[in-house]
């Protein structure tokens, strides 16, 4: 059941506490500088979610900066923050950044200006958790956006709604408590997603009839009261789940798999007003230590390219009209340890392999999965005085305005791209930090750019922070 709002006597921090360190926020911001002005019919989208508005790392946002200044665009401001992965996201004029604050051991959701970095208000709420395989002891998951509502899932399998104008709590859920949960291996990470009136969740619940648990469910967005579940032995994977139609049908797309013995989990295609089965297509290596982390991507109007690096790789489904789906092709060295490849013009480019020393970016037909090209992304950058040879390994791919391409490098090198089926060109790259974990999808909104670091820097006594950077075009008066 839902369970009522936090009250003080609820929560581990009193309100006087929770006040003085609400007072002490912004002196993790430090500003550097200020925006330049939005260009004159400038298109524009919020970021509501992690994949971004289209749920496949695209936006409209155009005007953009053609080439910025030597040593990379304007650094506007930046914000110290707790261990975590999750990225921000902006919706109606807030920015959501969701950390663990390592004052109070609490996950932390701040709503902030998006061009300042200045606090508005933040909630917290007491956690205890600690990665079994030393990565980050915070939320994997970035906030959901919808309207007056934000949606959090913690690392713990807490899912919250929270007020998005006052920062008030609506409701929560214990997914451990309510379903059963057990934490994977590194805590429970994948996002919910809106649709209409319903709040979708890949639960990963156990203990249900024939070895089964509630895998997936949805609650009303409002109340937190479960409005339909979906039983399985699949438990809850790495990958958020996606929303889009297939033949015409709206489709909700869950590539679920928790830890277990032996490993096994897959595609769940479902009715997400009904949570009715459409099919159910196993992919998951043999391993144990394995995720299904990848999201789904639609392809066209009936294909699903569904990836993971173990073991198993890439495959594009094809789904009939009763949605029910037949391989059209398997590519076991087109697979993604978690970011989400780009479709362009019937090609699909991104980074393929599972560790740093064994990914390389590639460019795979989407219609047969031959790959056309594969390059290891490789550059000069020079580290300490002397010149080190460094490489994008597991990045993140963003595409902008229709025809242009932006990377992240798991180490924080930023670059734009021109791709085609002939190969890869660098058009521009700066490494705007060195820090390794850069693995969340950067974010552009209002020709801002976000980053997060997530791990110390290799040079710099720099720690985790969201970082601000300029990228709009100069308008008229500016040139």
């Amino acid at each position: 059941m839902a369970h009522p709002p936090l009250s003080t006597p609820h929560a581990a921090l009193s309100l006087i506490a929770l006040a003085a360190l609400t007072a002490r926020a912004d002196d993790r911001l430090t500003e550097h500088a200020k925006p330049k002005p939005l260009p004159p019919g400038a298109t524009t989208e919020d970021w509501p979610r992690y994949l971004g508005p289209h749920d496949n790392a695209t936006t409209a946002e155009d005007t953009l900066l053609d080439t910025w200044p030597e040593g990379g665009p304007t650094l506007l401001w930046e914000l110290a923050r707790g261990e975590g992965y999750a990225a921000p996201t902006i919706a109606g004029g807030r920015l959501f950044s969701f950390d663990r604050d390592p004052l109070a051991q609490r996950e932390r959701l701040e709503c902030r200006d998006p061009e300042t970095g200045a606090l508005r208000w933040e909630f917290g709420y007491p956690v205890e958790y600690r990665d079994r395989y030393g990565f980050a002891d915070g939320p994997r998951a970035s906030p959901v956006l919808d309207g007056e509502l934000v949606f959090l899932a913690g690392v713990t399998g807490q899912l919250r709604a929270i007020d998005a104008a006052t920062g008030k709590e609506v409701w929560h859920r214990d997914l451990q408590e309510d379903y059963a949960h057990r934490l994977g291996f590194f805590g429970y990470g994948p996002a919910p997603v809106v649709h209409n009136d319903l709040l979708l969740v890949n639960v990963g619940g156990t203990g249900e009839a024939d070895g089964k648990g509630v895998c997936v469910a949805a609650f009303d967005k409002r109340s937190g009261e479960e409005r339909w579940r979906y039983l399985d032995t699949w438990g809850a994977s790495y990958a958020s789940p996606v929303l889009g139609k297939l033949r015409g049908r709206d489709t909700l797309l869950v590539f679920a798999g928790g830890e277990s013995r032996p490993p096994h989990g897959g595609l769940l295609v479902l009715d997400p007003a009904t949570g009715e089965r459409f099919d159910r297509i196993p992919w998951r290596a043999d391993k144990y230590e394995s995720v299904n982390a990848s999201p789904p991507l639609i392809v066209g109007e009936d294909s699903v390219f569904l990836s993971e690096c173990y073991a198993k790789g890439g495959a594009m489904l094809r789904f009939d009209e009763e949605l029910k789906a037949t391989p059209a092709w398997e590519e076991r060295w087109f697979g993604m340890h978690w970011s989400l490849p780009l479709l362009i013009d019937g090609h699909l480019y991104g980074f393929a392999g599972r560790n740093k020393p064994d990914v390389q970016f590639k460019c795979a037909r989407a219609r047969d999965g031959e790959i056309l090209w594969e390059d290891d992304m490789r550059y000069e950058h020079e580290v300490g005085g002397r010149a080190m040879t460094l490489s994008f390994f597991r990045g993140s791919l963003l595409r902008a305005g229709g025809d242009r391409v932006f990377a992240l490098g798991e180490d924080g090198v930023f670059a734009e791209l021109e791709l085609s089926p002939e190969g890869v060109e660098t058009k521009q790259r700066s490494q705007l930090i060195l820090a390794e974990q850069s693995w969340a999808l950067p974010v552009i909104h209002r020709g801002l750019l976000y980053l997060c670091q997530n791990g110390r820097g290799a040079t710099d006594a720099s720690r985790a922070r969201i970082l601000c950077y300029d990228l709009r075009a100069p308008t008229p008066t500016d040139e």
